[in-house]
């Protein structure tokens, strides 16, 4: 969501910028149509969101954890179901499964950001990284 953003805002600075003029005092004044107004909403109705791209209706619970883009960025956005092991001050730690199987091991490190993804059955470690 953070991304649109950005590029609504850069994309109506632009239009700004491209609509400057000066008046008689050498002053400029920022015009706009309407016509761009109704483009701009058209392409933001067209682009969808991070969050309706990425998640799962299963998920919807755990979509607002700051690890989440990164594990489903990782394994996929399967029908997976995020099972809470372990949710304390110090970590987070959640057992994924896919058709009743154990798949991966993902483990927050909170206070310092770090993610850790395990796949269980022999892929070993899969990510291990600071998020942002």
């Amino acid at each position: 969501m953070n991304k649109s953003m950005i590029a609504l805002i850069a994309a109506a600075m632009l239009t700004a910028c491209n609509n400057d003029k000066a008046d008689e005092n050498g002053e400029k004044s920022v015009q706009t149509t309407d016509e761009n107004q109704t483009q701009t909403e058209n392409e933001q109705q067209k682009q969808p969101t991070q969050t309706e791209t990425q998640t799962s209706p299963k998920h919807e619970k755990w979509s607002s954890l700051p690890e989440y883009d990164k594990i489903t960025e990782q394994i996929g956005n399967e029908d997976y179901t995020f099972n809470k092991e372990t949710d304390n001050d110090g970590k987070r730690v959640f057992l994924i499964e896919l058709n009743g199987e154990k798949q991966y091991k993902t483990v927050f490190v909170k206070n310092t950001n770090r993610l850790k993804i395990i796949k269980i059955n022999g892929g070993g470690e899969i990510y291990n990284g600071i998020i942002k």
